[in-house]
């Protein structure tokens, strides 16, 4: 029933539905990792730091719940269960790791539906969310790159997490002095993951010209750099908590100026850095320090920088 739900989207999509292939893909991209994990940053940067550390909690859980889930599942990608589903090439030149659950579904109920999650927003933000949270899961359909249950767990997954992570915020809140067990907790989990993803087997079917389908150790590396964003936040978060503490009740000029100065450093961690190190460390290492390094300069770099400039901190 799933593939023939992407077939009739596929003719749709091929025909009159062909004015929407932008705009769905428009609406993927903003469910991205490094999309999301950019506007994050934004909002822990310069809009309302506690809500932006909620976001960046969440959203790191859900990348090592993803990755976990990925791999043990091992669910192929719709063209490669049935060769009649042509996806966008697009989209599918970016559609990476397994299928199930859908990356994208649980980035967006991280970013979008954690704020549909918190109540103080107004209600007519909160529905403008959950419909931006619908539209980004159903383009993974529209694009052919995910089958509807794999957008539809993803999605109830992200919400279950976000829902998990307001409750464990509260209760940091009111017991401060448990942010390091939080914190072991928290990468004793994200190391068993990735040993397990190093460790288990993986499907190794062929296809008619004997070439392996999937190289499952090529789809472990979402769960890698899930396992090393959600360890950088939370060595970052502790370190930032404890001996940092910015602000972001600072005028518009200084949010504007955190804004530039902040995504240019995330530029340079993410472009020019991380393919350096790629250059010097092979394999699953090079891609959990890349993706630690990238949150622990979300997470505590850059803030601690907005202490120690005047045109960041005022």
């Amino acid at each position: 029933m799933d593939i023939d739900i992407l077939l009739t989207l596929q003719e749709f999509r091929d025909g009159i539905g062909a004015c929407l292939v932008s705009f769905m893909s428009k609406m993927s991209f903003i469910g991205e990792m490094t999309t999301v994990l950019a506007i994050t940053a934004l909002i822990y940067w310069c809009v309302n730091k506690e809500f932006g550390k909620y976001l960046l909690m969440g959203w790191s859980g859900n990348r090592v719940a993803n990755g976990l889930l990925k791999v043990t599942a091992c669910v192929y990608r719709p063209w490669i269960r049935d060769p009649r589903i042509i996806p966008d090439a697009e989209a599918k030149a970016l559609a990476t790791g397994y299928s199930f659950p859908s990356g994208h579904s649980m980035n967006a109920a991280s970013l979008y539906g954690g704020g549909v999650i918190r109540k103080e927003l107004s209600k007519t933000l909160r529905v403008l969310l959950a419909v931006i949270m619908v539209l980004i899961a159903f383009s993974r359909n529209f694009l052919g790159v995910h089958t509807p249950q794999d957008v539809l767990v993803g999605m109830g997954v992200g919400l279950l997490v976000m829902w998990l992570t307001a409750k464990l915020m509260a209760w940091v809140d009111a017991h401060p002095e448990k942010d390091i067990l939080v914190m072991c907790v928290g990468i004793g989990i994200s190391i068993a993951v990735a040993v397990f993803a190093a460790i288990k087997s993986y499907p190794t079917n062929y296809d008619a010209a004997g070439n392996l389908l999937v190289d499952g150790a090529k789809m472990a590396n979402d769960t890698y750099k899930g396992v090393g964003w959600c360890v950088g936040f939370l060595v970052g978060w502790v370190l930032e908590k404890r001996y940092v503490n910015f602000s972001t009740d600072v005028p518009m000029m200084t949010r504007m100026t955190r804004v530039v100065a902040g995504l240019l450093g995330f530029y340079v961690v993410s472009m020019i850095f991380a393919s350096l190190l790629k250059s010097w460390i092979p394999g699953a290492p090079s891609t959990i320090i890349s993706t630690f390094i990238q949150m622990f300069y979300v997470s505590y770099l850059f803030p601690l920088c907005i202490t120690h400039s005047k045109p960041l901190r005022e």
